[in-house]
């Protein structure tokens, strides 16, 4: 069984053998079920085939025509690709006949191919339409929501999604802006936020939060994350792993608030006659908290800001009743049960 060598699309997959050995495929694992909520340009993809088993099956998930388009390309019959939001994964699984996988990995935010690529709207530094629509058939491009949101919804988008303190200067330039003219294309909106956003960080555009902001917004990305995180974790079989990517601060505060909360359980007062049969248990074992080495990030600057977190779900948070026992790797694999 072989996979396509990954094509040169000027995009460095950022923590690429962290994340794949972080799942654990050996053994019989290796011959499992294994999701990747974000396929991009498939690099985590195609490592993920390359350790793969005869018997193992990928799925893989992307909202970016482009990206879909790239997927079509790998032929190997153990793979599939669905183009939709990782928030729908529960029900795509279920329409494949699959209720448990072994592993779920997750490379959060935007590709380097999306942020070069001017017609995207994805960059200040680029000038083009202004979209930022990860899937481009379907939804609102920013311009279309900038045209018609009030200055007090503008504002709290920036500041709740971009943590920018100037949020309040920037949603009232945006809206004295738009009453001359719309406000079609990046360097449109880089020029009106540069005005309005007085100090800059050291080494960073004055754009930089505003677009991150909007982008978020445009595309729910915190609102599918949250979505997605409690759906892997019902997926996963006993054992099974769940690695996340994460590229700034909002989206790594979910993904460890979530991940802790699986793994530490409140103790109720010990004075408390509870049997230790009865006492709350993790659900999930905290594994690994990676960065990139200096190496990566000398090679790949874009890398710099990435964290790796890496849970297992602990056995004795899935309870599997006898009738379910013979069907269970069955369910897993999408094959008949013997």
């Amino acid at each position: 069984m072989t996979t396509q060598a990954e094509p040169d699309f000027q995009h460095r997959t950022v923590l690429l053998d962290e994340a794949v050995d972080a799942l654990a495929i050996n053994g019989a694992r290796a011959d499992g079920v294994y999701v990747d909520g974000t396929f991009g340009r498939g690099g985590h993809s195609r490592k993920l085939l390359a350790n793969l088993g005869a018997g193992g099956r990928l799925i893989a998930f992307d909202k970016d025509p482009q990206a879909i388009a790239t997927a079509q390309q790998i032929t190997d019959p153990r793979f599939e690709i669905v183009h939709d939001s990782f928030a729908t994964m529960t029900a795509a699984l279920t329409e494949r006949g699959l209720t448990q996988v072994d592993g779920v990995l997750l490379d959060l935010g935007i590709s380097s191919p999306q942020v070069d690529d001017a017609t995207r709207g994805f960059s200040f530094r680029l000038d083009g339409p202004l979209d930022m629509r990860m899937d481009t058939t379907r939804g609102q491009s920013a311009a279309q929501w900038l045209a018609t949101a009030t200055e007090q919804n503008i504002e709290k988008v920036v500041r709740d999604y971009g943590e920018e303190r100037f949020a309040f200067q920037v949603a009232k330039a945006i809206v004295t802006r738009r009453s001359v003219a719309p406000i079609s294309s990046t360097r449109q909106l880089a020029q009106i936020v540069a005005s309005a956003v007085k100090t800059r960080e050291k080494g960073k555009d004055p754009a930089t939060r505003t677009f991150q902001a909007i982008r978020i917004f445009i595309n729910q990305e915190l609102e599918d994350l949250e979505i997605v995180l409690d759906q892997a974790f019902r997926l996963l079989a006993p054992e099974g792993r769940l690695a996340v990517i994460s590229f700034h601060s909002l989206e790594d505060r979910i993904v460890k608030r979530f991940l802790a909360g699986k793994a530490n359980v409140p103790q109720p007062d010990r004075r408390l006659p509870i049997r230790a049969v009865d006492l709350p248990q993790p659900e999930m074992r905290l594994v690994a908290k990676l960065k990139p080495s200096d190496a990566e990030v000398a090679a790949n600057p874009r890398a710099r800001s990435a964290i790796l977190r890496v849970a297992q779900r602990l056995p004795a948070s899935v309870s599997v009743s006898p009738s379910n026992n013979q069907s269970g790797r069955a369910a897993r694999t999408g094959r008949s049960a013997p």
